[in-house]
């Protein structure tokens, strides 16, 4: 390996403040805030939207999505699909 073409990799604590959920993982991400975890020590800290404790997908919690006014609204634009013969 090249000397000092690496980045730096180190503890750094990965915080998602709407699920609550820490997780301290070795980074090379860029953090500019520092904070003190359980273990007393100090480490950077990188807020994230979403994670695993959040994502509907790992959740299973799922959105409620207005497919009933789509269908009314296309079939207003376009008309009713015709009744297929048997």
């Amino acid at each position: 390996m090249r000397h000092g073409i690496h980045p730096v990799s180190r503890p750094v604590l990965f915080r998602d403040r709407a699920a609550g959920f820490e997780l301290l993982v070795p980074s090379t991400a860029p953090a500019q805030h520092t904070v003190q975890w359980t273990d007393g020590h100090t480490y950077p800290v990188v807020d994230v939207e979403v994670s695993s404790a959040s994502h509907p997908f790992y959740t299973g919690t799922s959105r409620v999505v207005d497919t009933a006014g789509r269908v009314q609204r296309f079939e207003r634009r376009y008309g009713s699909a015709p009744q297929a013969r048997r």
